[in-house]
């Protein structure tokens, strides 16, 4: 009894990948969570749309490493909300500190998106070490 060969240049089924789904759900609860002021949802939607970046990203062979690029968007949102913040209240450190204690609800996104760029930079930095290539690879 013969077996059966595949044909030279037929494929499989399509690989699918699972990081736009990431992608869109973390862009989409990041921005419930900074828009209606909830910060877990904020900082939480914000790491996953900046972990699923790095993922697709590397799954795609743009990176070898997702790390560098976490690390790249964790600083986006550190700056994106200091601005967010500066323009709110000055650089002065008095207003800055005050305004953690205010109800300015702006100011308070900033703060989380800034929150949010910590939490990716530390999960990149501890991803970078657990790996055999450092924080930065």
């Amino acid at each position: 009894m013969a077996q059966e060969e595949p044909e030279a240049g037929a494929s499989g089924p399509a690989k699918v990948s699972a990081w736009p789904l990431f992608v869109a759900l973390g862009l989409a609860v990041g921005e419930v969570g900074v828009v209606m002021a909830l910060y877990p949802l904020a900082i939480g939607g914000l790491v996953l749309f900046a972990g699923s970046i790095a993922g697709i990203l590397t799954e795609a062979g743009y990176t070898e490493r997702p790390w560098r690029t976490l690390t790249a968007l964790s600083g986006v949102f550190v700056a994106l909300g200091l601005v967010v913040v500066v323009t709110r209240t000055g650089t002065s450190f008095g207003a800055i500190e005050s305004a953690l204690a205010s109800t300015d609800t702006i100011v308070l996104r900033g703060f989380s998106i800034v929150g949010a760029g910590i939490v990716a930079l530390a999960a990149s930095i501890a991803g970078g070490s657990v790996t055999d290539a450092g924080p930065a690879a």
